[in-house]
């Protein structure tokens, strides 16, 4: 069986939100951040304006891995980026990247951007390598990640940083 990526379903919700909590858990090992906001609702996910893709893995037809692309006023913003840590360092992160860009690309956008840790091996170097560029925050919703970042506390865990890829 080979690697599936497909759309996500209200049934992948469950394991969107495991995924996650899995994936983050890593990250807050990373940082030695005690306190992290939780894991995003599957369902809420597979619900806003966008998409959410889905990697199955080959040896079950469970979805390792997601991507999930926010429709923000017309921009498509990648907002999560998680795969399960028993099937990492295989390429799927960046099989996922890679088909929500050509997804994004067939849906009209021009850009991508999307808003991580710029020291963390596998944030901000990770989307460097997929072409994704350090930018500033242009739109309302960006320059209010921003805010919603520093009311959270997150640069106490590593400066953070918007990048952008063209389409």
């Amino acid at each position: 069986m080979s690697d599936v990526i497909r759309l996500a379903v209200a049934d992948d919700a469950e394991v969107l939100r495991a995924i996650e909590a899995q994936a983050d858990a890593l990250l807050i090992d990373s940082l030695g951040a005690p306190e992290w906001p939780p894991p995003g609702d599957g369902g809420e996910r597979i619900a806003a304006p966008g998409f959410v893709l889905v990697l199955e893995g080959r040896s079950t037809s469970s979805p390792v891995g997601f991507v999930h692309v926010l429709d923000i006023d017309g921009h498509a913003h990648l907002e999560q980026l998680s795969v399960f840590p028993s099937s990492g360092r295989q390429g799927f992160g960046r099989r996922l990247v890679s088909a929500a860009l050509e997804t994004a690309r067939e849906r009209g956008y021009t850009r991508m951007t999307l808003r991580t840790f710029a020291e963390i091996p596998w944030n901000a170097p990770f989307y460097a390598s997929c072409g994704f560029l350090e930018s500033i925050p242009e739109t309302p919703f960006q320059r209010g990640l921003v805010d919603t970042e520093n009311s959270l506390g997150l640069d106490r865990y590593g400066r953070r940083v918007q990048m952008t890829v063209e389409l």
